[in-house]
């Protein structure tokens, strides 16, 4: 059977798979293609099930729950750290209210966040990789900034306003759950098991290779330092790459209870996490 498993052209993603794709983790006879988009593109093909396993914003999945389960492993999770809203010169975070701020995407969870900090907040939805120029060159007054652009930043000569994973850690005590694995449901629940486990496999797999599965993930890391590649994997992929956990399921609920409440998701969803 062919499975289309989804993901961002990421350092962090392509760390992740990395034993999948060099063909150490086994797949028991499935034969797997990755696809590497940008995570908007993969949050709107989502709405269609174009893939069997897709990258997917937590803010994205209630949109397509009907349809897809999440994976408990695989996913994105910052505790204490996240989304960055960063400037051309200081700016009072009370301000961002007040301010046009470029963002990565309507469906990204890190544009959920900013609702939820900054709901008045005038926005523009740029592709991710412009934001820093677009706002080091004027044409926003703040930028959300999401992959690498959190650590490199600074080389724009930008401010750092809030980090979002800081801020709401302080609201809430729990980490901010960004991106998920999900997979579909009309696939059935023993494919759907099995996915997951080969998922949590590659995970493993490129964490106890670490070496060698960073090596592999320089080839999509934009020309960054490899000391901040291997700084950024290590923010994105860990234990709770491995397995989300009870904190980071009471997080992904928080999250998207709180987004419902704020009127940016527009339905009541229980987070439903495959069992694997």
């Amino acid at each position: 059977m062919k499975v289309s498993l989804a993901h961002s052209p990421d350092s962090d993603d392509a760390f992740m798979f990395y034993g999948l794709a060099s063909g150490h983790v086994p797949t028991g006879g499935l034969e797997i293609t990755h696809v590497l988009k940008d995570i908007q593109t993969l949050n709107e093909e989502a709405r269609v099930g174009v893939h069997e396993v897709t990258a997917i914003s937590f803010h994205a999945w209630p949109h397509v729950a009907d349809h897809y389960a999440l994976m408990p492993c695989g996913g994105s999770i910052g505790d204490g750290y996240g989304p960055l809203l960063v400037a051309r010169e200081p700016v009072d975070p009370s301000d961002i209210g007040r301010r046009l701020v470029a963002v990565p995407g309507l469906l990204t969870t890190a544009y959920l966040a900013l609702r939820l900090f900054a709901p008045e907040a005038e926005t523009r939805v740029v592709p991710f990789d412009r934001i820093l120029e677009e706002v080091h060159e004027g044409r926003a007054d703040v930028g959300l900034i999401i992959h690498e652009g959190q650590l490199t930043y600074g080389g724009h000569g930008l401010h750092k306003v809030v980090d979002l994973g800081a801020w709401w850690k302080g609201e809430t005590g729990l980490p901010l759950p960004l991106g998920a694995n999900a997979v579909r449901r009309d696939l059935g629940e023993d494919l759907m098991r099995r996915l997951t486990r080969i998922v949590r496999d590659t995970v493993r797999y490129s964490l106890a290779h670490r070496a060698e599965a960073l090596a592999y993930a320089m080839s999509f890391a934009r020309g960054m330092d490899p000391r901040i590649a291997d700084r950024f994997v290590g923010m994105w992929v860990n234990e709770m790459t491995v397995d989300i956990g009870d904190r980071g399921r009471r997080a992904v609920q928080e999250l998207l209870d709180r987004g419902h409440s704020a009127g940016v998701i527009p339905r009541a969803v229980r987070a439903d996490f495959v069992a694997a």
